[in-house]
Order: structure tokens, then C-alpha cells, then sequence
């Protein structure tokens, strides 16, 4: 009888450990399920469309294109063979480069290589052709794109199946990266090849868009098409506008954690020399202020695109001007260069600094103290128009117009222009 009510009681701490066990293991399971749940379904939202910036962004590293082609979006070179335009800039977040990325897939081949002005290496300077030749390392074509023919031709392409791009842009029209952009997506058309475009910042933001319009009369290799001097539109966004009139088969490998709002020091990337004189951030800036003055002596740029003067310059009296004008982000310091006297710009605020009408201001102020001539087109086009983009503006000082009437002559333009490229955005 004893026995039977000892297995009696047995039985029933079996059942009651093995209701405690189960509902412990629920709600292990239940906790589990909270914790994992949200950021699988959070990935899973951003991978559905990785074109558009959502709140769920925010929190994000930013992730560059060739961060992401292999990862999301290997299907696009599943099986091709791989012509890549790039230049040292060409790295990921992690440093490593474009070329050997791609190089490391397995399922592809890189078969060419194709670099822009300054070359491979971007040590070549300004203005200075790029030769073509066979890399030694990788024993594939080098193809220069800054050479006689600044378009991909057909013998270039004949042994590629798609054309990747991947060079860090500066933001400004005439710099020539975006040109050969340009020209890249015209031969991609002509030659029935897909153009995939990896994504990258654009430094100096995507808010802010200066400048007047590329006039068709002026346009030239340091002016492919008809925008403001900063547009303020990444390498993906401007390779779709400048596809509304070529129509190429495109594809953007879009970044993610990316905002309009962001300069680069937002981004938390290292900054890769992008050309000779664009060393760091503060010349990337400072270009579109400094390298107006092509064509003029007494408004030569020197250290990088971080001084301005010359011949007949009074610095000290520049300087006062400069700085009596309050103008935002910037302060300026006299000093002399190689028996030129000039002005020093500092950053003091780069989400504030307006780098195209601190030149306006520079150029309008060096005008009234010298009186110097500014180049003037007749049947060829001066390399000071080209900058431009338009004679308006040498029009302008060589009439003595004040900065501020300068600036309001091409704001209409700039409303028109954001209209316009608001359709090319992918990142709203």
C-alpha cells in the first residue's frame, strides 16, 4: 500500500517537472523570438528597396556601393566578364580596392581596366594625358579615358560584358570625373553594354546646388551637360540624370545609412586624394571657391586650392574685404606666396560654407582693387567660360557688378534646376 502511494507521488513531480520544463522552454522561446525578430524583419525591409531612405536608415554605418555589390547585389555580374572605370579612389569602407574586389569573386573575371584623367593612381597632373598599358600585376589592359579619345571605344569594350564605375566624385561640374561618367554611358549605348555605377557621398552634401547653368554654347570636357557648378547629386543620381538624354542600360548599386544632410565628414570615411591638389576635405571644398579664376594672374589659386591672390594684390586690403563681409563658414588671413600677395581661406563652418560664392566674392572684390581683364570668348570659347559655364559672369565684373548682383543674376536658373533633377534623386 505504501509503495502504491509512493509511485503515486512520484509520478505526479513527473508531471509537475515536466509542465515547469515546457513552459520555461516557451517562454525562452518567446523571449528569443522578441529579441531576434525586429532587426530580421528591419533588414529585410531595407534590403526590399535599399534605393530610398527610410528612418530605419538612420541608425546605419553608411555601406558604399562596392560595399554592397558582392553582398546584395551579385546577380548583376553573375557569369560576366568585367571592364571597371576606377582611380585610387576606387576603395570600400574597408580599404580595400575595387579591382581586387571583384578580382576575389568567383563567378566573374575582370578582363579591363579603365582610368580618367590623373590616371590610375591619380598622380598624374592636370591637363596631362594618361597613357593606356598592359598592368603588370594584373596582366589585363589599362585603358586611359584622358587620352586622345576620352569615350570607351568599341576595341576597348569588345572583350567586356559590363562596365562598372567606381570613382569618388568631388560634387563640382567642372571636375572631370563626372565627364567621363558621361562618356562612359554614351559608348555603353552605342555599344549595347550595361553600365553598373556604384554609389559613393557627395562631399560637399546633398543640399547644397550653387552656381550658374551650363550654357550648350560652352560646353567642353570641364562641361558635359546643363547643371549648376554644385549640384549637389551623388555619382549614382548624376549618372541617372545624365542618362535622361543617352537612355544606356544603367543599373545604381545604392548606398545604405547614406542622407542628403551628410557632408563627408558625416560619412566616416577616410578621405582618399582624389587628384594632385585635392589632398584632403578642406581642398575638396575649397575648389569650387579657388579655381574660378582660370586664365586670370591676379586671381591664381596655390596650396592646394587654399589661397588666392597675385600680381597687383593688395592682401591686406582683400583680406578686410573679404572678412567685412560676413561671408558664412569662412574667415580670411593675409599671406604672401612666392612674392605674390594674396589670401588665405580657413573653414570655420563647413555646413555653412558656400564654396562658389566665396569665389564670386573673391573675384569681384580682386576686380575692383586691380582691374584686371577677364578673358573674353569670341569664335573659341575661353577656358575662364568653360569654368563658368557661361560669359555672364565675366560680363558681370568686367562691368563692376557687385557680388550680391552676380549671385541673384542665376538663382532663378538654380530653382529650375532642382525642380528638375528631383525626379533623378534616389535618396529623397
Amino acid at each position: 500500500m505504501k509503495k502504491k502511494y509512493l509511485y503515486v507521488i512520484i509520478l505526479l513531480l513527473i508531471m509537475i517537472i515536466a509542465f515547469l520544463t515546457g513552459y520555461t522552454i516557451n517562454l525562452y522561446n518567446r523571449y528569443i523570438s522578441l529579441s531576434v525578430t525586429p532587426s530580421t524583419v528591419q533588414e529585410e525591409t531595407i534590403a526590399e528597396d535599399a534605393t530610398t531612405i527610410t528612418d530605419k536608415q538612420d541608425s546605419l554605418p553608411l555601406k558604399l556601393g562596392d560595399d554592397l555589390i558582392l553582398a546584395k547585389y551579385s546577380k548583376l555580374i553573375e557569369g560576366k566578364k568585367l571592364g571597371i572605370v576606377t582611380n585610387q579612389t576606387g576603395v570600400n569602407s574597408n580599404g580595400e580596392h575595387i579591382i581586387d574586389t571583384l578580382r576575389s569573386y568567383p563567378n566573374s573575371i575582370v578582363t579591363a581596366i579603365y582610368t580618367p584623367e590623373h590616371g590610375l593612381y591619380g598622380k598624374t597632373p592636370a591637363g596631362e594625358y594618361v597613357k593606356s598599358y598592359i598592368h603588370p600585376k594584373y596582366d589585363i589592359p589599362v585603358y586611359s579615358l584622358y587620352n586622345k579619345t576620352r569615350k570607351p571605344t568599341p576595341d576597348m569594350l569588345k572583350n567586356i560584358d559590363v562596365l562598372i564605375f567606381d570613382i569618388q566624385d568631388v560634387g563640382v561640374r567642372f571636375y572631370t570625373y563626372i565627364s567621363t561618367l558621361n562618356y562612359c554611358l554614351i559608348s555603353a549605348e552605342e555599344n549595347n553594354k550595361k553600365l553598373i555605377v556604384l554609389d559613393r557621398p557627395n562631399p560637399l552634401g546633398g543640399l547644397l546646388i550653387e552656381g550658374p547653368m551650363l550654357e550648350d554654347k560652352f560646353k567642353s570636357f570641364v562641361g558635359i551637360d546643363n547643371i549648376p557648378t554644385i549640384h549637389g547629386m551623388t555619382i549614382g543620381e548624376m549618372a541617372k540624370f545624365f542618362n535622361r538624354k543617352i537612355n544606356c542600360t544603367l543599373e545604381i548599386v545604392p548606398m545604405e545609412g547614406y542622407r542628403r544632410d551628410m557632408l563627408w565628414q558625416d560619412t566616416g570615411l577616410n578621405w582618399i586624394q582624389t587628384s594632385p591638389k585635392i589632398p584632403d576635405i578642406e581642398s575638396c571644398f575649397l575648389y569650387s571657391a579657388t579655381g574660378l579664376g582660370e586664365g586670370i594672374t591676379e586671381a591664381s589659386m596655390d596650396d592646394n586650392f587654399k589661397w588666392v591672390g597675385g600680381k597687383n594684390v593688395d592682401g591686406e586690403t582683400l583680406t578686410n574685404l573679404l572678412n567685412i563681409s560676413k561671408l558664412d563658414g569662412v574667415k580670411f588671413q593675409r599671406e604672401e606666396r612666392n612674392y605674390r600677395d594674396g589670401v588665405r581661406l580657413i573653414i570655420t563652418d563647413y555646413s555653412s560654407f558656400n564654396p562658389y560664392k566665396t569665389g564670386i566674392y573673391i573675384l569681384s572684390y580682386i576686380k575692383k582693387l586691380t582691374d584686371f581683364k577677364v578673358p573674353t570668348s569670341d569664335e573659341s570659347i575661353v577656358m575662364f567660360d568653360k569654368i563658368m559655364g557661361t560669359d555672364m559672369i565675366g560680363q558681370a565684373l568686367n562691368k563692376m557688378e557687385n557680388p550680391e548682383e552676380i549671385i541673384e543674376s542665376y538663382s532663378s536658373e538654380l530653382e529650375a534646376f532642382k525642380k528638375e533633377r528631383y525626379r533623378y534623386l534616389i535618396y529623397k
